[in-house]
């Protein structure tokens, strides 16, 4: 159980600015607290749902898999039993890895457990090769790092600043 930091600008774009920019509008002219705090509630339940379909379109599962969104910290809880270290690590990425997340809560278990992995904040120059280079000495080593971060990687050359990734022992 921890709480994993993510940088809050970057990663998939889920939920849109177009529903931030409507619960902006919505909280102007509604001066009830009730109202407010009903349209804040609405509103982290669909980016928990979403986060969670996210999730769910990546082929990846949990026995009792629970996400919760609250957007006005960037904080994503999300709880569960993964199979093994590395699904629970795939899980916890991509509830990160999405614009307006700037941190994690982990609450998940493992039914195998395993050493966990590091991670690595990629930066702008970063290249999946430099990054093998740094943690295992050879620059070859990058399709490993690639393999650690499928599905969420489509291809090597695709990462982005403000990444987290995984990368294995």
């Amino acid at each position: 159980m921890s709480l994993i930091s993510f940088f809050k600008e970057a990663g998939e774009k889920l939920f849109g600015s177009k529903d931030a920019e409507a619960a902006a509008v919505k909280a102007q002219s509604t001066p009830s607290s009730a109202e407010l705090q009903a349209a804040a509630a609405a509103a982290n339940t669909k980016a928990g749902t979403a986060i969670a379909n996210y999730i769910a379109t990546q082929k990846l599962d949990a026995v009792g898999l629970a996400v919760a969104f609250d957007g006005a910290s960037g904080i994503v809880s999300v709880s569960g039993e993964a199979a093994d270290q590395a699904t629970r690590e795939k899980i916890l990425l991509c509830c990160g890895n999405v614009q307006g997340v700037s941190q994690v809560d982990d609450r998940m278990t493992v039914a195998t457990p395993a050493d966990e992995s590091q991670y690595h904040l990629v930066v702008r120059g970063d290249t999946l090769s430099a990054i093998a280079k740094t943690y295992y000495g050879n620059a070859n080593q990058y399709p490993k790092i690639f393999e650690a971060n499928k599905p969420m990687l489509g291809h090597p050359d695709k990462i982005y600043p403000g990444q987290l990734l995984r990368i294995p022992a």
